[in-house]
Formats: C-alpha cells, sequence, structure tokens
C-alpha cells in the first residue's frame, strides 16, 4: 500500500486514478510515499526519508525547492497543458478588459445607483471616458509560444490580431509551423516591444525572467501599449509598471497577480489568480498528476518532470532497479556490472541526464544490489 499526501484540495476525479487496493491518500499522512499538491508552499517542508515524488496539479513549481528536492532523489513533476485552456480564455478576456475598459466602467455603473429615471441620461453622458479600442487588426507580442502562449496566439489571431512570438526554446519544427499560420516569430524581444500593440506573457519566473518587464524594455515599447500577465506577477517590476501606467506611457496593465501598489490605480485591472481557477481545470490537473504519481511509482516512468529526465519504460518487466544521480555516464555502467557480478541478467537498460541529474533504469531477471559509487537513491520495483 502507498501513501500519498495531499497538501491542498484535490479533485475527487483525479484521486480516483489511484487504485484505491494500492494508495491512500489524505491531507494527514506523516511519511507519504508521495505528494499531490496545488499551491502550497513547500519551501520550508522536510520530507519523509520513504518520500520519491511530488506531483504539482498545475504548471508553475515556483512553491516547490526543486533543486533540494533533486539532490535528495525527489522526482518534481507539474502538469503542462493541462490548465492551458482555462488561462486561454482568461487571457483573451483580459485583452478586453484592458481595450474596452470594461472594469472601470462596471465600477463607475454602480455609482448611479438611486437616481432613478436620470440613469439613462446619466450613462449617456458618462459613457464616453471609458472609450477604448477594438484588438481587430492589432498586433499582439507573444512572450513564451508554449502551451498557452500558442493557445492565446490562435484565439487572438482568429479574433483578427497579427501575431508576433518569441520564445528561445521554440523548435525549428514549431517556428515553421507558427510561421506557416503567417505569425512572425522574432528571436529577439526588442522585435516584440516594437511591434506590439499588446504584449501578453507566458513564460515561467525564474532567475532570467524576473522583472522582464521594467522600465527599460517598457522605454523600448509603443507609446499606449497594453501589457497582459496572467504568468507570474513577478515578471513584472510593479514599481516600473505603475509608475508607466499613471505616466501614460503604458494604456493598461491587467493582471492575475496584483501587489498592493496596483490595486486601485486607474488603469490597473488586478484579478485575484483566476487563470486555472475552473472545474475543468483543476479536473485535468489533478488527473495528469494523479497518473504520473502512479506511473513513477509502480513502474519508474518519467513523465512532465521538471528535475530529471523524462523516461518511457517498457510496460512489462520482472525486477526493474532505477537509480537517481549526479549526472554522470559511468553510473549505468557500475549498474550494469553489479547486476552481472550477482548473476542476473539484464534484459534493458536506460540512462538519460537533465539539469546535472541523472535517472538509470536497469531491468533484470532477478533483484541485485544497485547501490554503486554516485548513487543518491535506488527503488526497486518487482
Amino acid at each position: 500500500m502507498y501513501n500519498i499526501l495531499t497538501l491542498n484540495k484535490i479533485a475527487k476525479i483525479g484521486l480516483d486514478n489511484l487504485d484505491s487496493a494500492k494508495y491512500t491518500c489524505g491531507d494527514a499522512i506523516e511519511a507519504p510515499d508521495a505528494i499531490l499538491v496545488r499551491s502550497a508552499s513547500m519551501h520550508e517542508m522536510t520530507l519523509a526519508e520513504n518520500t520519491v515524488a511530488i506531483a504539482r496539479a498545475g504548471a508553475g513549481v515556483n512553491n516547490i525547492p526543486v533543486a533540494d528536492f533533486a539532490e535528495q532523489g525527489v522526482v518534481v513533476f507539474n502538469t503542462p497543458g493541462a490548465n492551458a485552456n482555462a488561462v486561454k480564455e482568461l487571457v483573451i478576456c483580459g485583452l478586453l478588459l484592458g481595450s474596452r475598459r470594461v472594469a472601470a466602467s462596471y465600477d463607475w455603473a454602480k455609482t448611479l445607483k438611486g437616481n432613478g429615471a436620470e440613469v439613462g441620461k446619466m450613462v449617456e453622458k458618462g459613457k464616453s471616458q471609458f472609450v477604448g479600442p477594438e484588438i481587430k487588426g492589432k498586433t499582439l507580442g507573444v512572450v513564451g509560444m508554449g502551451a498557452i502562449g500558442a493557445l492565446v496566439a490562435d484565439a487572438a489571431n482568429a479574433l483578427g490580431m497579427s501575431i508576433v512570438g518569441f520564445d528561445p526554446f521554440l523548435s525549428d519544427t514549431a517556428k515553421a509551423a507558427f510561421e506557416a499560420k503567417g505569425y512572425k516569430i522574432t528571436a529577439d524581444m526588442n522585435d516584440i516591444y516594437a511591434d506590439s500593440d499588446y504584449i501578453t506573457l507566458h513564460l515561467p519566473y525564474n532567475d532570467s525572467t524576473k522583472g522582464t518587464i521594467n522600465a527599460e524594455t517598457i522605454a523600448k515599447m509603443k507609446d499606449g501599449v497594453r501589457i497582459i500577465n496572467f504568468a507570474r506577477g513577478e515578471l513584472v517590476d510593479s514599481d516600473a509598471l505603475v509608475a508607466a501606467v499613471e505616466g501614460g506611457k503604458v494604456a493598461a496593465y491587467v493582471t492575475d497577480f496584483p501587489t498592493d501598489a496596483q490595486i486601485g490605480v486607474d488603469g490597473i485591472t488586478a484579478l485575484p489568480h483566476l487563470g486555472a481557477s475552473t472545474p475543468e481545470s483543476e479536473d485535468n490537473c489533478a488527473v495528469m498528476a494523479a497518473k504520473e504519481i502512479a506511473d513513477y511509482i509502480e513502474k519508474g516512468v518519467i513523465k512532465n518532470s521538471v528535475n530529471y529526465p523524462n523516461a518511457q519504460l517498457a510496460d512489462c518487466f520482472t525486477v526493474r532497479t532505477c537509480i537517481l544521480h549526479k549526472e554522470d555516464a559511468t553510473v549505468a555502467e557500475k549498474a550494469e556490472a553489479a547486476a552481472k557480478a550477482a548473476g542476473a541478467t539484464v534484459t534493458s537498460t536506460f540512462t538519460a541526464a537533465k539539469k546535472g541529474m541523472g535517472y538509470t533504469v536497469i531491468d533484470t531477471d532477478k533483484e541485485f544490489d544497485a547501490a554503486v559509487e554516485g548513487a543518491i537513491r535506488v527503488r526497486v520495483i518487482k
């Protein structure tokens, strides 16, 4: 029986994918084999020695000390694409909110309460203050052309917008596919700033992307640019952004990650992190996260890990030995030698590395001692 700790409420449809004959799930398990989490912070958390995996029901993993857990031989998964449609829909909403001053006009209309028959006249007199442009015919700069960015680009293009995309990790095949749709794909962020009437952010938050939008980059943008941020708040220098909105350089900023300084500023629409807050998204993320956990625990398969290499392995095996280690090509050789020395027949070997961490899997006909030099954690599945 495997014990799975849930740090947040995980959709039942996801937990139902974990066979109750094999798994016990709950929020009070003290020594879990794996952990399912959504937004709870794990940075101050000490893991049990038997915890081998963590699955984040969502794409971002800023709430998880990924590198630290990798050093402990703990595989961290996320669920890329599972909430992509939900975020895409809200980004399109954000484009319209940032254009037509919908939120401000809604707040103003509420102040008319109590004026009886005069409301109609007051509406006609006051509506001019909320005039805003159509998005059709405008250029949208998409920073990050992954699962969400690609969907946003397609939806915005269908609404009549021209697309300029930036993504340094885009494959040649993906780049060609986007260009076949008429999108301009650039390797220079300055093209995004120069060409875009609207800019939408879809990149991860890390040391290299922190403050991507700042005073210097804002200065390179068109006057009256509108910025949409449903990725991570830290991608934007809040003080610089507020100053740009108040000074008129940025016509509108729509964000899912408000700061205290941004709240109440005219031209800024701040939403309370609603991007993935749909029942469909929560279900999709939970199902994917549960499957990732089960595949890894039962078969050693790794898919969508952020700190170890993916490993698509055969379903059938007699004994599977999984070794997590620092990147070192000799680990596989040492493990095979140990298996043969123990009289075990090696039927298959897999080894790969990612971000300095390695994963080696040896299938044999019987168990052997695989605690070879360099191993961080060894798991035997039978």
